[in-house]
């Protein structure tokens, strides 16, 4: 309940805003860096929420197109979802780094929020682009993207779909420069 009013907050104070500052190819370009989307308080609430309801995640992980699943226990989701709970995606620490582009996308019916390096991030950083869709009709996060870039060209995806599951991808590049999926993991908890 918490974060629907953080989202409803954020939707109404934000989003009317996307009527200005309009650049030349449509998108919104955020004018108040202090309106960072707080990703990492909504993905950790929704692990609140999962714990809370009592139920029992299945994880499936794909690895050379062979699938293994299994059940996770409450006090192994923290870990599970570790990777993206770092570093803290809010308005505090990463607007210096970070551009906001806003804009209502009609093809999905989603108010899009997208995040994008504005100068170059330091050498440790690896997070390096996020996503945030909005169902405009429910006021509600639909679906959050967020993207993690490690030496040796190793790419991490994560794919939130609000209420229902996620899945982490991790793509390699093999020794002709071509991107290949080298892992797959699926954690649903709406059955």
């Amino acid at each position: 309940m918490k974060f629907a009013i953080i989202i409803n907050l954020y939707i109404l104070l934000i989003l009317p805003a996307c009527n200005n500052d309009k650049n030349n190819n449509g998108a919104i370009q955020n004018t108040n860096q202090a309106s960072f989307f707080p990703v990492t308080s909504y993905i950790k609430g929704q692990i609140i929420e999962i714990k809370n309801r009592g139920i029992t995640p299945l994880k499936y992980t794909t690895i050379n197109n062979h699938t293994d699943s299994v059940w996770l226990k409450t006090e192994e989701l923290d870990t599970a979802f570790h990777e993206f709970l770092t570093p803290v995606i809010d308005s505090t620490n990463l607007t210096a780094y970070f551009k906001e582009t806003k804009f209502f996308d009609q093809t999905i019916n989603a108010f899009t929020f997208t995040y994008d390096p504005e100068k170059a991030l330091p050498g440790t950083f690896n997070l390096v682009h996020w996503d945030i869709y909005v169902d405009p009709d429910q006021n509600k996060v639909t679906k959050i993207y967020l993207v993690k870039n490690y030496p040796g060209d190793i790419l991490i995806q994560l794919t939130w779909y609000s209420d229902k599951y996620c899945k982490m991808t991790t793509i390699t590049k093999n020794n002709s420069g071509t991107s290949i999926v080298t892992k797959e993991e699926k954690i649903k908890w709406d059955f």
